[in-house]
């Protein structure tokens, strides 16, 4: 196969775009360096696939403005931006084998750019065994399984050779399994052949194993980019680090450099931190306290299997909801017992 174009970085500049009365996106900026595998993360409705179709060309900003390697993409005709696009429902061409529907793109060109035929078998070849299904050119996609048949519009989005690839929910359609597999596969892909990538999900998982980074959107604005450790460690606001992973809201005090609960402390909060809060906890991140002297004290609920730990629900005196406390001792609670909960990590939010 050739060598793919140079990878392009691209910059959105304060983009916004209105459905009606409903905002989409809200002056949404973000760059994606040349190279760089993006995840973009949030619940749906959050304007995840509105920014994707900005970026390819299939809808317009109302307002701002998107950069292909420093040129407004406004002035740049489909063809010309050179963006390759995979979707969740695959839309491949029933009626075509596997190689006319990878060489499509190549094929469709107009007669001065379109390459020989020889060529494009031969393109086509090399993506069949980039993707990992080398003779299966002549088959239909009603032959293949839902993950060959996804690596077949990957291969088809890449034959055109792209500056930017961007993957729209690719294995949405997938079960548990085979998305895993195929999540693996497409990170040892993209490393192999270095696109700028910006890839959409709502999967958690997904977003944190593949990205480079993570830009989280949630009701059409950008909460957070950063890396998955950054983003999971680190969250910048009480709608990330309850949306990323499991976590419990403690509703608290803030004073004296401490979060109260109930009257006590129960996590230290820092000196400059004052007024009402919450106390944000992931379940792996209490420790049952025997001694009951935590100021944080409640009775077991349930216990239950939770993968490959066991998890305990845990009510607690002026809290709506249980927490979720993980089991992580080779002895558990009994269901009824009274037990203090320690907090080992906790992430506060002022006013919220």
């Amino acid at each position: 196969m050739s060598a793919a174009p140079k990878s392009v970085p691209v910059v959105i500049e304060q983009a916004s775009r209105q459905f009606g009365g409903f905002a989409a996106l809200k002056g949404v900026s973000l760059t994606i360096e040349p190279g760089e595998l993006v995840a973009l993360l949030g619940p749906s409705g959050s304007g995840k696939t509105t920014l994707l179709r900005l970026i390819a060309g299939l809808d317009q900003a109302d307002q701002g403005s998107i950069l292909f390697d420093g040129v407004d993409a406004d002035t740049l005709s489909l063809r010309d931006r050179r963006i390759g696009m995979v979707f969740q429902s695959y839309v491949l061409f029933r009626h075509m084998t596997v190689a006319d529907n990878i060489a499509f793109g190549l094929r469709a060109r107009p007669r001065a750019t379109r390459p020989p035929d020889s060529e494009i078998r031969r393109r086509v070849g090399a993506l069949l065994d980039l993707v990992q299904l080398p003779g299966l050119e002549a088959r239909f996609p009603s032959q293949l399984s839902g993950g060959q048949r996804q690596r077949v519009a990957l291969a088809r989005a890449l034959a055109i050779e792209p500056r930017v690839l961007l993957l729209d929910e690719p294995f949405g359609a997938l079960d548990a399994k085979v998305r895993k597999d195929l999540r693996a596969w497409l990170r040892a892909l993209h490393d192999q052949t270095g696109h700028t990538t910006l890839f959409v999900t709502h999967d958690q998982e997904e977003a944190l194993e593949l990205a480079d980074r993570v830009a989280i959107l949630n009701n059409g604005l950008l909460e957070q980019v950063g890396t998955p450790n950054a983003v999971y460690d680190h969250p910048a606001t009480a709608f990330v680090c309850g949306f990323l992973g499991e976590a419990n809201r403690i509703p608290v005090e803030l004073r004296g450099g401490q979060a109260i609960f109930d009257g006590s402390p129960v996590f230290h909060a820092g000196a400059n931190t004052s007024g009402s809060g919450a106390l944000y906890v992931r379940p792996h991140h209490f420790h049952f306290d025997i001694s009951g002297a935590t100021g944080l004290n409640g009775q077991v609920e349930t216990v239950r299997r939770h993968g490959a730990i066991q998890r305990a629900e845990v009510a607690v005196r002026g809290l709506a909801r249980k927490l979720d406390v993980d089991i992580l001792s080779a002895v558990a609670p009994a269901v009824g017992e009274r037990v203090g909960l320690r907090i080992t990590c906790g992430h506060i939010f002022a006013g919220t």
